[in-house]
């Protein structure tokens, strides 16, 4: 299996034992760093991470920062991707049983290193249950489809008070087209 993995200095020594231990399952791994225990901003390592997952350039990730909550934030704003925080090994299981989750989240404040090994092992061995989950997932899929946008999908453009503003300013004609979003305050300034 191809997992991405991704950490902030918070994660990184708790990433490098996790990388060690995949490469021994034989897992193929993709590491998006952080590569030391400097400060950095964990938006930058595990964005690119999830993104691959969600891109469907890697089958899972695991992403590691100090409480595992703000990467799951990071992770589940993407289209395919469903990230579940687990720093235990119940809460791995069942995230995958239960809720066929593609990212693991840990905290490297929050586990140490033989209990984030167990969840990952347990996380990466447990498969979806489907049956009465299958109808669960696909209720979160069917929100997931009405709220995120799919990557071939252009963004609408959104058309705000302000966008008219400037372009009287500039003397400028606003395109709009079928996809253009018009804000309510704009239609209160058409009527």
């Amino acid at each position: 299996m191809r997992i991405a993995v991704a950490s902030d200095h918070a994660g990184f020594d708790l990433k490098g034992e996790v990388v060690e231990f995949l490469h021994k399952r034989g897992e193929e791994v993709v590491d998006f760093g952080t590569n030391s225990r400097e400060s950095v901003d964990f938006v930058d390592f595990v964005y690119p991470a999830a993104l691959a997952v969600s891109q469907g350039e890697c089958e899972r990730a695991i992403l590691l920062d100090g409480a595992g909550y703000p990467s799951g934030i990071v992770a589940n704003m993407l289209p395919n991707v469903f990230a579940a925080v687990a720093n235990d090994i119940f809460s791995a299981r069942l995230s995958r049983e239960h809720s066929n989750a593609n990212v693991l989240c840990l905290g490297g404040k929050v586990v140490g290193s033989g209990v984030a090994l167990e969840i990952v092992a347990t996380w990466l061995e447990a498969k979806f249950l489907g049956g009465k989950y299958a109808a669960r997932v696909a209720k979160v899929e069917a929100l997931a489809k009405r709220h995120k946008r799919p990557w071939e999908e252009q963004p609408r453009k959104v058309i705000t008070v302000q966008d008219v503003k400037d372009a009287l300013l500039r003397k400028e004609s606003l395109v709009i087209d079928a996809s253009t979003i018009i804000t309510p305050s704009v239609m209160d300034l058409i009527r």
